[in-house]
């Protein structure tokens, strides 16, 4: 039988590398003649340069920068100077993944970082952007990344905003400097799987702003500052993007790319499954199954990762697919409506979330290798 695994890392707990190996080696139990083959994917969150990478040539670019605090920072993005083409996530200079629990605090964190890397990449000739979205610390509607291209917010007194999220309601004026010109012909790609707008209930604050360490006062004066500054935006530049499907990705920063620089949203999995010619590797080496999975399915699985766009791939070819994921949040009857032929956890609740941790590599073994071997009799 022929296999195809793309699962997405086990945060805290394994890579996708290691998720792989351990899924291949189950397989290989089960079916001693198995042909294996495998993706390392990401829906444009965590692990998007690590799955371009995987996928395609570039050149791992540094660049001095500073974190959603403003600290210094040397942080990298990916560079093809064959097709002046830059891939830049998100979270390597904005992301809570350089902040301590403490110090997170979505009022004073800003994108401004992240508009440094981009900058870099375009004085080295890059005239495509593709950013990864996902992991971010912020909720400033991406003015951070506008500031360091050019853009300039000003409040009521006609002086500069520091652009941070605590700062979207003192915004009233948008001004372009010439460095802006620098970037009017750079195409932009916000490449991510969320499917929430700017503002309201569902939006960046409200969704996200919680673990991104803000309060339930925070998280209404945010909301009420992103609703404050598309109407500014409505005024000045004659746009509104806010109720755009994926707007309120990464704090609001989806919005601000489209906003401030055209950006066209892409989906993340369908991005880098195409990028990968996954669909050519299903039907050339005949792929019976597909085994996918995550660290945690629940609900936001459903509604837009790599667990889910794997699934719509599978369907279209009619390939089976079977998810592995260290906790199940949601009922097993969903992901079967989704198109899921099985789901299994490694999360034993006679023995705790650390057990389950610090062994998931050899249990996601046997359940693999328990569920093919009744599968294939």
């Amino acid at each position: 039988m022929n296999y195809l695994l793309i699962p997405d890392k086990f945060k805290g707990s394994l890579t996708a590398t290691e998720v792989i190996n351990a899924v291949s080696n189950g397989i290989k139990r089960a079916d001693t003649s198995s042909n294996i083959f495998n993706i390392i994917a990401s829906d444009g969150g965590d692990g998007f340069l690590d799955a371009i990478s995987n996928i395609i040539c570039t050149t791992k670019t540094q660049v001095e920068t500073m974190d959603p605090m403003g600290r210094e920072l040397t942080a990298s993005y990916l560079l093809n100077s064959k097709n002046d083409t830059a891939y830049i996530e998100l979270a390597k200079a904005s992301g809570l993944e350089l902040l301590k629990e403490e110090e997170r605090n979505v009022m004073q964190m800003s994108t401004y970082g992240t508009g440094l890397q981009i900058k870099d990449a375009v004085s080295r000739g890059a005239k495509t952007i593709y950013m990864g979205l996902g992991g971010s610390a912020t909720n400033d509607a991406g003015i951070g990344i506008a500031s360091a291209l050019g853009y300039i917010f000003k409040d009521k007194n006609g002086e500069e905003v520091k652009p941070i999220g605590a700062n979207l309601a003192t915004v009233f004026k948008i001004e372009k400097s010439e460095t802006f010109k620098k970037y009017e012909d750079v195409k932009f790609y916000a490449v991510n799987d969320v499917d929430n707008p700017l503002f309201g209930i569902n939006g960046a604050a409200h969704v996200y702003g919680e673990q991104k360490g803000a309060s339930k006062e925070e998280i209404i004066f945010l909301d009420a500052g992103l609703i404050h500054l598309n109407k500014i935006i409505q005024e000045e530049l004659q746009k509104d993007f806010a109720l755009v499907p994926g707007a309120g990705a990464a704090g609001g920063t989806a919005y601000g790319l489209k906003t401030f620089f055209d950006a066209e949203y892409l989906s993340g999995v369908d991005f880098l499954l195409e990028l990968a010619e996954v669909p050519k590797i299903i039907e050339s080496q005949k792929i019976n199954y597909i085994v996918t999975g995550e660290g945690k399915i629940d609900s936001q699985t459903i509604h837009g990762k790599l667990v889910n766009g794997v699934v719509k791939m599978a369907k279209k070819h009619k390939i089976p697919v079977v998810a592995i994921c260290g906790k199940l949040d949601v009922d097993a009857n969903e992901l079967q409506k989704l198109g899921v032929q099985k789901v299994m956890q490694t999360y034993n609740p006679s023995k705790g979330v650390k057990y389950s941790m610090e062994n998931a590599s050899q249990l996601i073994e046997e359940l693999i290798e328990d569920y093919f071997l009744k599968e294939l009799i």
